[in-house]
């Protein structure tokens, strides 16, 4: 059921962790010298980690709402997509440039965004829906712990981040296997 009111919970949320993503890249961005007591990390570092939890938090939370109260509306599936889009990629940009990931990961990342989002734009152009699928999410929900990981300096973080690039490209040609197939009637 789709709901007519845009400024909803899930909606506000959303928004705000489109507001919370240039926080976390100038928080890393930051070269603080003083680090946190028994931490191998900034502060600015561990500022961004708090700010990237809590709006990954919220990638959780508006769907959840959403759900749960029946207040779906299609200016929040908009916004809910982008706004993952926007606090991974700047998480990325700041750690490009602070030498924590290589540009090519980000590149990958990227690409599979804009080829799925391209896709989504041609599906709804013919009047098709094509929503989440569960290795989206799960492609998100990895990508938001590989990069949480990588801003805290934590061990095996760039394993984590590989597994991320692997879910990403997978889950990127699944929705072009399964979307072709809606596209062209074949489902």
């Amino acid at each position: 059921m789709r709901s007519s009111k845009i400024l909803n919970v899930p909606n506000i949320l959303s928004l705000a962790r489109v507001f919370l993503a240039p926080f976390v890249l100038l928080f890393i961005s930051l070269r603080l010298d003083k680090h946190v007591p028994f931490l191998d990390l900034s502060w600015g570092d561990l500022l961004a980690a708090i700010v990237f939890i809590i709006a990954g938090i919220t990638d959780a939370l508006d769907g959840y709402i959403a759900r749960k109260h029946k207040i779906i509306t299609t200016l929040g599936i908009f916004i809910d997509s982008l706004a993952d889009k926007v606090l991974v990629i700047a998480a990325m940009l700041a750690l490009i440039e602070s030498n924590r990931l290589p540009a090519w990961i980000a590149m990958v990342i990227i690409t599979r965004e804009f080829v799925v989002t391209g896709f989504r734009l041609v599906a709804a152009a013919e009047k098709i829906i094509v929503p989440a699928s569960k290795l989206g999410k799960l492609k998100t929900v990895i990508q938001i712990i590989a990069l949480t990981m990588l801003i805290l300096n934590m061990p095996y973080a760039m394993r984590v981040m590989w597994l991320a690039v692997f879910i990403t490209v997978w889950s990127g040609m699944d929705y072009l296997i399964k979307g072709s197939k809606i596209l062209t009637g074949d489902v």
